[in-house]
């Protein structure tokens, strides 16, 4: 079935950053004196917004962070990703030639989220319609901000089908009533190429080049 909007997740979807920014926020929560590895903050913290961790961080290592920890960590991720973020290879161009309705909705801040996306050259493709869980009361895995994107697009849940690299996101995205369709072609996902986790969480279809999106779209 066709869908009659698609809506992209940004980070490790549309842009190749979630390398980038997971190894600013394990360095980060170290100098706060969080024992945690990379591994485990991909495991645990990927396509999930920086109020939602910093949450997690202070249940489960009895550790807050102090004035300003969160506004560094973006500042860092962002000075390197004005160094080294790029757009997922081919992305741009099958972005333009699907011929629908397209949005983006996405766990970072607005400011990220723009940044990002004028950075690599992508803004263009998507307009205004780029949403962020800033915009809504609960962020990924819930619902809101799939349903608040679809509401924006003018578009029925089921209607359309959700491009996710994260659990949450797929989990969200299916909680809202969506198809969804796992990538797993960012640098993060070396881990597990075949996207098992995605599968389990509700992913219909699991691609990681951005030459089948066409197919990953036609299919069920």
């Amino acid at each position: 079935m066709t869908p009659g909007l698609v809506i992209f997740d940004c980070d490790g979807v549309l842009v190749d950053s979630e390398p980038l920014s997971l190894a600013c926020l394990t360095a980060g929560l170290n100098r706060i004196g969080v024992d945690i590895d990379l591994a485990t903050v991909r495991a645990r913290f990927t396509g999930t917004s920086m109020a939602s961790i910093m949450t997690h961080i202070a249940a489960d290592f009895g550790i807050t962070a102090p004035p300003g920890f969160v506004e560094a960590v973006k500042a860092e991720t962002l000075a390197l990703f004005d160094a080294e973020l790029k757009a997922m290879r081919g992305v741009a161009a099958a972005v333009a030639g699907l011929g629908l309705p397209v949005c983006v909705a996405s766990s970072s801040d607005p400011v990220r989220l723009r940044h990002s996306l004028g950075l690599t050259g992508l803004l263009p493709l998507f307009g205004d319609h780029v949403f962020s869980s800033a915009q809504v009361a609960r962020g990924k895995p819930f619902p809101d901000l799939f349903l608040f994107a679809a509401e924006r697009m003018g578009a029925e849940p089921a209607a359309c089908l959700v491009i996710e690299d994260s659990v949450p996101g797929v989990t969200a995205a299916r909680s809202a009533g969506m198809r969804v369709a796992g990538f797993t072609g960012g640098g993060h996902w070396g881990h597990d190429p075949a996207g098992n986790d995605l599968v389990r969480a509700g992913a219909t279809r699991v691609f990681s080049d951005f030459a089948d999106l066409a197919a990953v779209i036609g299919g069920p």
